[in-house]
């Protein structure tokens, strides 16, 4: 049975404070660099910024106007005008507290309730509601945060004189990676049948699993950039193709229009560059083992590559400090990668794969009971 309790209300009231403290970070940081002169890297952060959020706008409407169709007109216009000043995250948090606050302190609980019990309804809203937000949170983590992550790391390592301020941007980038991650994971577990709950040696699990192969990512991407900003822009362009290449290759169905499913897959190529998630919901052995493996000699290639080209960008001890934080962190990654796909992922304890093996294909859709855009969504 759906639940959304206080706990749950509460995290979602830290989300949009960590949400606007985050947005006021990003300026803080903008300012920082332009008030001293560095006016490139001011405009990049803002670019990160300004792109993340007209991504979330359009896909935040696309999904007012589907679950609002043959409704009033006008409220959808209002929401319309939300989205075009950059607003529609707040009105999406407005409803997810509306029925949050219902779902978690007005209804009674009752366990034997039957799906079509209005309490029942209240809590799928709810759960519904703070699942399109972490949804959105995921585009926004890999379109912002994590490209802001690669330019702090790579102006640390180009400086030698760093500021609190980079600290913050910092520490912002990686809370932001994290608690999206997590929400992200929390969310499908509530929103798709057949999954087991998710406890929370499974949730750290995840968390470092996720947090520490991204961050050695980014290190090793960030070294490459001081070698050569041309090979890094090649590169990321060249695991961008591939990426969307093989999103074109799984035909997903995840939005009504074409337009918005070649916008959807492009997300999907950018998310591919930084981590490894299935958007088929199907076994990924394979799949999975054979991109970390990639990650691991491309790590490695640059490395050594750094290593042979003896820049006096970047000193010696710096680059050893960076180089062992980089295959640690890598080391660490994937060892919790195996430890959740082996103990706490779905499938380890549950066999009945009727949900799992097809979620985004078109085989299974008229059969399946609808549940959330989760069911059409990627899948970790």
């Amino acid at each position: 049975m759906m639940k959304f309790t206080k706990k749950n209300f509460f995290f979602l009231v830290g989300g949009i404070i960590i949400y606007v403290v985050d947005i006021g970070v990003d300026f803080w940081v903008a300012s920082k660099y332009f008030c001293q002169g560095q006016h490139s890297w001011s405009i990049l952060i803002l670019c990160f910024r300004g792109l993340s959020s007209l991504v979330t706008q359009i896909f935040s409407y696309e999904w007012f106007k589907n679950d609002w169709e043959g409704t009033d007109t006008r409220k959808l216009k209002w929401i319309f005008l939300l989205h075009l000043f950059h607003c529609g995250i707040f009105i999406r948090y407005w409803f997810a507290l509306k029925y949050g606050c219902q779902a978690a302190f007005k209804l009674k609980r009752d366990g034997d309730a039957s799906e079509t019990d209005p309490s029942n309804f209240i809590k799928k809203q709810a759960i519904d509601a703070v699942t399109d937000i972490n949804m959105l949170r995921v585009f926004k983590a890999f379109l912002e945060t994590t490209p802001q992550l690669f330019v702090q790391i790579y102006i640390f390592l180009q400086r030698d004189k760093t500021n609190c301020y980079q600290y913050a941007a910092f520490l912002m980038s990686v809370c932001g990676i994290s608690f999206s991650m997590l929400d992200y994971q929390i969310s499908l577990r509530k929103s798709l049948p057949d999954k087991g709950e998710f406890f929370v040696p499974s949730k750290f699990t995840y968390l470092f699993y996720k947090l520490f192969t991204i961050t050695s990512w980014v290190l090793s991407i960030s070294l490459m950039t001081l070698q050569s900003v041309r090979i890094s822009v090649i590169l990321l362009m060249f695991l961008w193709i591939c990426g969307f290449t093989w999103t074109l290759k799984q035909c997903t169905t995840f939005c009504k229009s074409k337009k918005m499913e070649y916008l959807y897959r492009t997300v999907v190529g950018i998310i591919l560059i930084f981590t490894f998630f299935n958007i088929k919901g199907r076994r990924t052995k394979f799949c999975i083992s054979i991109y970390y493996a990639t990650h691991t000699v491309v790590t490695l290639g640059i490395l050594f590559g750094h290593m042979f080209w003896k820049l006096s960008i970047i000193k010696e001890i710096r680059f050893k400090i960076v180089s062992i934080l980089t295959i640690l962190l890598l080391v660490l990654g994937i060892i919790f990668l195996v430890v959740y796909y082996r103990h706490f992922h779905p499938t380890a304890n549950y066999r009945s794969q009727a949900c799992f093996d097809e979620v985004d294909g078109v085989s299974g859709q008229k059969d399946r009971v609808k549940t959330s855009r989760f069911q059409n969504f990627l899948m970790p």
